[in-house]
């Protein structure tokens, strides 16, 4: 058993290539080997959002606080709330992010592939964010 306490995992500030506004990033588990599992509690504020990206393995999200937003390539900008668990398939293009007035946290977890886990691409207009 292993107990990574609370508090011993800094905060980290992702890379500005892959994320629009501030995003803080609370890794919660890393991958470890033979497991490829990996996760990390993400804290959007208002108006921040990832770029387009896919996973090789697909992704889970579980929504913790706040309120947010998600749309796969094609379909509709999704509100996502507290309790909300979002599950993007392998390989499906998507973004996720904070609603534009609001905060949002969730827990992300997702697989790596050959040491994959994201494979990330431009960032999201403003008019796909707004839904229009």
């Amino acid at each position: 058993m292993e107990i990574s306490r609370n508090g011993t995992r800094p905060s980290l500030t992702p890379s500005a290539d892959w994320f629009t506004g501030t995003v803080r990033q609370d890794p919660l588990f890393s991958v470890a080997p033979p497991a490829r599992t990996a996760g990390v509690l993400v804290t959007f504020e208002p108006g921040a959002r990832t770029n387009w990206h896919t996973h090789p393995l697909g992704q889970v999200l579980i929504v913790t606080a706040g309120l947010g937003r998600a749309q796969r390539e094609g379909g509709p900008v999704e509100e996502i709330r507290p309790g909300d668990v979002i599950r993007f398939a392998p390989g499906e293009r998507h973004w996720h992010g904070a609603a534009p007035d609001v905060a949002m946290s969730h827990i992300a977890v997702h697989e790596a592939l050959d040491g994959v886990s994201v494979d990330w691409a431009e960032a999201v207009s403003e008019v796909d964010y707004r839904g229009g």
